[in-house]
């Protein structure tokens, strides 16, 4: 039928393949469901690539890689990608005096900031606030996800606050100061790549995920002080200082489209199934950064917020799979609907191109186990920075003593699946 494309099924055991739905919540003889992506979920149809797998054990049971002794040579990366499923526990607290510039670690990216492509991914822990220094980046904008206290951010164009729940995102070449009360901790994208926008809706309509009219900008504000200021710029992925003998923060009115915003995660729009099948974390996008790819994004900011779970015959947390995508992971507070433990506030997870993921053991077993009645899921604001490009932890990351050493465990003890 055209338009529609072409779909091939097969199976090796009679009664094996589920008929009409993909990935019903008991798959005939036990068998786990997987998909395999091989496009980006939101890839334009005709181009989207994408197959179901009923398998006997998990592909995601395995123990880390190693990298093999021909790759150890010299001329090797000194540090290279990791296939390896990883998972952080958060920062620990910073010391005494640590403001934010202070308190930021790099600890993944991809793409190159002077090619404008790519992203790179910081934690930051402060506990005080910058006085007299004022920071911007000119690699990318910078989308701050607060978990543990507010940021008071002073920019060029005004102030505005950032809380747990919200995101504040600064343009680039935005410059600004952090004012805090108390510790802060959080994630950040910086986006070196085409500027984040709202997804297109599609055949969703007018209507859903995050509204254009939630987004707020900042009053103008300025700072007319002529004491002297520590200017610190990001140029090139590098830290890099200069000195000013007045406040830069000193814009007095300004109108345009190049602006600070912040938003409130509680107003996104959920949109879910309420017939069958769990939908790709796409539905969940916020803010998106296309490439120049059409369907596939440098970065898409994916929440996973509280919501109605409604669905039939249908495996409700997020199955085993395998994308062409990689995929950043922090939890602002709650639990992930995919993890009975170990994946905590302030934390993170990477699980890079291809790498196989999906539930532990005991969620697996609950989500099989349960009545399939609307339930809803409270308490949690997990999100997602997911990329185009593989995303490749630094050293600091690697060598850091949150990195979780045992996480592979998380998939061991499935059972094979029994056929007749």
């Amino acid at each position: 039928m055209p338009g529609f494309g072409n779909h091939f099924a097969t199976e090796a055991v009679p009664g094996a393949l589920p008929i009409g739905r993909n990935s019903p919540q008991h798959v005939p003889f036990g068998l786990y469901a997987e998909q395999l992506s091989g496009t980006a979920f939101t890839a334009p149809r005709a181009d989207n690539r994408r197959s179901w797998l009923y398998r006997l054990r998990p592909s995601a049971g395995h123990a880390p890689y190693q990298l093999m002794a021909r790759d150890t040579e010299a001329g090797a990366p000194h540090h290279p990608a990791s296939p390896n499923r990883l998972r952080w526990d958060p920062l620990p607290r910073p010391a005494p005096g640590t403001d934010f510039v202070d308190g930021l670690v790099r600890w993944a990216g991809n793409g190159a900031p002077l090619d404008q492509r790519g992203i790179s991914i910081w934690l930051y822990a402060a506990n005080a606030p910058m006085g007299a220094r004022v920071f911007y980046s000119a690699d990318g904008e910078m989308l701050i996800v607060p978990q543990q206290g507010a940021l008071n951010l002073i920019t060029e164009l005004g102030r505005m606050t950032a809380r747990p729940g919200e995101i504040g995102l600064i343009p680039r070449g935005m410059r600004f100061r952090v004012e805090l009360v108390g510790e802060a901790r959080g994630y950040i994208c910086e986006n070196h790549g085409h500027p984040f926008r709202l997804p297109d809706l599609g055949p969703i309509g007018a209507n859903g995920l995050a509204n254009p009219r939630d987004f707020q900008t900042p009053v103008a504000a300025f700072e007319g002080s002529d004491a002297p200021v520590e200017l610190i710029q990001l140029y090139g992925g590098q830290f890099w200082t200069s000195r000013l003998g007045h406040s830069p923060l000193d814009v007095v009115a300004w109108h345009g489209n190049l602006a600070p915003v912040k938003y409130d995660l509680a107003r996104f729009n959920t949109i879910n199934t309420v017939s069958y099948d769990h939908p790709d974390p796409s539905i969940f996008t916020v803010l998106t950064a296309p490439s120049d790819t059409p369907g596939t994004a440098n970065c898409d900011f994916v929440i996973f917020p509280p919501r109605w779970m409604v669905a039939e015959d249908t495996f409700r947390p997020p199955w085993f799979h395998r994308n062409v995508m990689s995929e950043f992971m922090g939890l602002v507070h709650g639990a992930y609907d995919a993890k009975a433990g170990g994946f905590v506030p302030g934390g993170a997870s990477l699980h890079n191109c291809m790498s196989a993921h999906g539930p532990d053991r005991s969620s697996y077993d609950a989500a099989v186990a349960m009545e399939l009645k609307p339930s809803r899921i409270d308490d949690t604001m997990a999100f997602m920075f997911e990329s185009c490009l593989p995303i490749v932890p630094t050293r600091a990351a690697m060598l850091s003593a949150t990195l979780q050493q045992d996480y592979d465990e998380c998939w061991a003890g499935f059972p094979k699946a029994r056929l007749p």
